[in-house]
């Protein structure tokens, strides 16, 4: 009987990841068309004590290759205590930004229990272009960046985008661990909208029109949840026009961000994105993350069975194989979209402690906080 449903759990998974590894080459590469910039954007960027990630960020913002006049930042300062905007206005007057009037810092108008949520809104409501694009102050914005979201908007005319990121720095075991997590969320990222059932993106590379954000009254419905800011918006773009929603899959698009530091801050991070992934209404991501959980929970179970004799070696070795198998699968496209496959010499052995991460922070996600920028909220 034990043998049976475990048998059941991996073909479900096998079943599960290979959709999305279908769904992944379904998306096709934007090609470029060199056309004429002609979008307005209004990039939004939220920021609470980030002084040690600014200086990259702003020096990636000045070499971003499309006409300033065509695009605002708006950096949103969430009680920053570290002098974060000290540093931005230093930054600004440098040599590099011969142009600061379309660069500007607000504070953050604090009226929700999601900070995150309430700066967007806040930058949302002095922004003066129809296309918001929010990113993160730890990330780092490729020379084109403005350019495939331009391109994609005039010849696909959507309501909103979603973009891939990853992680840069990967020089440690544990910074190729994060990443190599990060790259299997954007594998399935893409492959939801493959199989025309996006359940995923990341805030720091989003981005939708500003009409169609106040039309759906923004994230009312779901302020009382701290994360969010992206997912939950989300599924309000896709019911409002679901073929309105596109992913933009060109290299040129990747926004790099930094891994954490800590084992502690990891697991914050992972409850926070567990806090939101829970509440996620789409069946699709709710079944999905039962599967993948279950899986995991098998991988885990594989060598108490073994001791008790409840499965044979030879089994226990299948089921690990088919689902190695097809989680490289998915893997292996993704790090190559995003030119990353040397990370994948840690892949077996990140493979061997994931499952026990996953399955401890799904279990801690049941009922403890997590803290974030010095505060603490609860799921």
């Amino acid at each position: 009987m034990i043998a049976t449903i475990i048998i059941v759990i991996i073909i479900a998974y096998l079943i599960a990841i290979g959709s999305l590894t279908y769904g992944f080459d379904k998306v096709e590469e934007f090609q470029l068309q060199d056309l004429k910039p002609k979008t307005k954007f209004s990039i939004v960027i939220p920021f609470r004590n980030e002084a040690e990630n600014l200086h990259k960020l702003l020096n990636s913002v000045s070499k971003l290759n499309y006409p300033k006049a065509l695009f605002e930042v708006i950096f949103v300062d969430d009680e920053s205590d570290d002098g974060s905007a000290d540093i931005i206005n230093n930054l600004l007057n440098t040599k590099d930004f011969t142009r600061t009037d379309n660069i500007k810092i607000i504070q953050n108008n604090r009226v929700s229990n999601s900070p995150k949520k309430d700066a967007i809104t806040s930058a949302i409501q002095m922004a003066n272009n129809e296309w918001i694009i929010t990113s993160d102050a730890d990330c780092v914005l490729p020379e084109y960046w403005l350019d495939t979201f331009d391109e994609l908007i005039q010849t696909k005319q959507p309501n909103c985008i979603v973009a891939p990121v990853t992680y840069y720095g990967q020089t440690s075991f544990f910074n190729r661990f994060q990443t190599l997590d990060v790259l299997s969320l954007q594998g399935a990222t893409i492959g939801g909208f493959g199989l025309q059932k996006p359940f995923l993106c990341n805030g720091a590379n989003f981005a939708y029109r500003k009409s169609i954000f106040r039309e759906l009254q923004g994230f009312e419905g779901n302020i009382k949840i701290a994360s969010g800011d992206d997912i939950f918006l989300l599924e309000k773009l896709k019911t409002y026009n679901p073929k309105k929603v596109n992913y933009l899959k060109n290299p040129k698009a990747i926004v790099h961000t930094q891994p954490v530091s800590s084992l502690q801050q990891l697991i914050n991070q992972r409850l926070r994105w567990a806090s939101k992934t829970s509440r996620n209404p789409d069946w699709f991501s709710k079944l999905l993350g039962l599967v993948v959980f279950l899986a995991n929970l098998v991988c885990l179970s594989l060598v108490p069975l073994l001791i008790f004799n409840l499965i044979s070696p030879r089994m226990a070795v299948s089921l690990l194989v088919i689902k190695l198998g097809i989680d490289f699968l998915l893997l292996f496209k993704t790090a190559r979209f995003f030119k990353q496959e040397n990370l994948l010499l840690s892949f077996l052995f990140s493979s061997i402690l994931y499952p026990f991460f996953s399955v401890y922070i799904v279990i801690l996600s049941l009922f403890k906080s997590y803290h974030w920028k010095g505060r603490t909220f609860k799921k």
